[in-house]
């Protein structure tokens, strides 16, 4: 049975295990009739040009897991922020995993999605947030409303910080000979409000697995969200990340990427403008060889005036391995004083490796700041050589050149434990290790 079939086939039984209110039935309903209709995407549409799922929908995918599967935290503990104290949203599978997971209620709500969509309590807020941002035309991300129960939600409270960060953290066992889980969150940052959010899915196996996952999140005015999404999975794990952001007034939303591994990455990040004074940040390092694939598509819609956003994306590929930036700036008529900046630099490490650009703006104001460029070159030969004079052996150098490219989004990394991480992915990423602090 194709994957397609055996999904649509799958949501009858689903509903059936849940428990589900009326509103949601009805808006599951439509999502499952706009997938049934649309289909997954392929390469005929201009968004997916670059970028095919034909290869992955051949595996025979498990939709739920047959069997709950668990894990100790002795074997997953070197994917966390051990350095720092953080809540903890886990899942195994799918699952949420209560003894992993470290929640909260206390003047915050960190917890489980399920809870949200099925308490009463939780009714005004799911009506007022949930699937209100995201794309109800796109088929996958649908198809994941249409299954949403399990995953993060996060309700910060008007003038609340966050006393410390909070991992949202996927893990897939493997048990499955080949695995599907459709994780959905739900962010809602209060006026006033402060966060830092940290997302990982993690293969425990060589197994493989997609994953579709969908992030709403809601910013209020004056609310500050720095979200770090940390992509460093195995060669069989397939991600497709439907990131949705609401801005309103003053408000500020981070978006930090860094896609080092797993075989297909696809991250849709689409920012929504619904105040004035407000500033929007998508940064991304991509580091990937082999045959490995990173699409990165994103939309900032300007619709008011005196808005901010900065988007600066940096690629290095190796061997066969493909890159995609499809970065689009929309900037409504009423959205005067726009300042949008949007860079993506490439480094090609092989005459094999492949990155597809393309920028695009779209200005429909007349007193606005808008640019956008794209360069995909190879390593400044005559620096290499500089260094080389001085007695930097090769690699090193190399490794130097890459992560001196790479460092201005690192910068913006504000967990200084995460910042430390990261550096010591792109350290292994390129062979090489770091002979300074960092």
């Amino acid at each position: 049975m194709e994957l397609k079939e055996k999904l649509l086939s799958s949501f009858m039984a689903f509903e059936e295990q849940i428990d589900v209110h009326s509103e949601l039935h009805d808006l599951r309903t439509a999502a499952i009739k706009n997938f049934e209709n649309k289909g997954f995407p392929s390469k005929k549409e201009e968004a997916w040009k670059y970028t095919s799922l034909n290869a992955i929908l051949k595996n025979d995918f498990t939709v739920f897991p047959k069997h709950e599967n668990s894990i100790e935290f002795s074997q997953v503990s070197k994917y966390f922020l051990n350095e720092v104290d953080t809540y903890k949203v886990v899942f195994v599978d799918g699952v949420f995993s209560s003894h992993l997971s470290s929640t909260t209620h206390e003047g915050i709500d960190v917890c489980l999605m399920a809870s949200a969509l099925n308490k009463p309590k939780y009714k005004m807020v799911i009506d007022k947030y949930f699937n209100q941002i995201a794309n109800k035309d796109d088929s996958l991300t649908s198809l994941n409303t249409a299954f949403a129960n399990e995953g993060a939600y996060i309700n910060i409270p008007k003038g609340k910080v966050a006393p410390k960060p909070i991992e949202i953290m996927y893990f897939s066992t493997g048990n499955e000979a080949a695995l599907m889980v459709q994780p959905r969150n739900l962010v809602i940052v209060g006026e006033n409000s402060h966060v830092q959010i940290i997302e990982r899915h993690q293969s425990l196996n060589e197994n493989p697995v997609l994953t579709n996952s969908v992030t709403e999140i809601f910013a209020e005015k004056r609310a500050i969200v720095d979200y770090y999404k940390i992509q460093n999975d195995t060669h069989e794990a397939n991600l497709i990340d439907n990131t949705f952001v609401s801005q309103q007034q003053e408000s500020h939303v981070y978006v930090h990427t860094f896609s080092f591994g797993g075989n297909l990455t696809r991250n849709n990040l689409n920012f929504y403008h619904f105040g004035e004074r407000l500033t929007s940040t998508l940064n991304g390092i991509t580091i990937i060889g082999e045959k490995q694939h990173v699409d990165h598509y994103t939309l900032v819609n300007h619709a008011t005036p005196n808005c901010e956003s900065f988007q600066d994306y940096k690629g290095i590929y190796s061997d066969r391995a493909t890159g995609v930036f499809n970065g689009k700036v929309y900037v409504e008529k009423e959205a005067q004083k726009t300042n949008a900046f949007q860079k993506s630099n490439n480094i090609l490490l092989s005459d094999k490796a492949t990155i597809n650009a393309k920028p695009q703006l779209e200005i429909f104001a007349d007193d606005v700041k808008c640019s956008h460029g794209c360069t995909v070159g190879q390593l400044d030969e005559t620096a290499l050589f500089y260094m080389q004079q001085r007695g930097i052996p090769q690699k090193e150098a190399k490794a130097l050149l890459m992560y001196a490219f790479s460092n201005a989004v690192i910068e913006n990394i504000k967990i200084p434990e995460l910042k430390q991480r990261i550096t010591k992915i792109i350290a292994t990423k390129l062979g090489v290790k770091m002979g300074f602090d960092l």
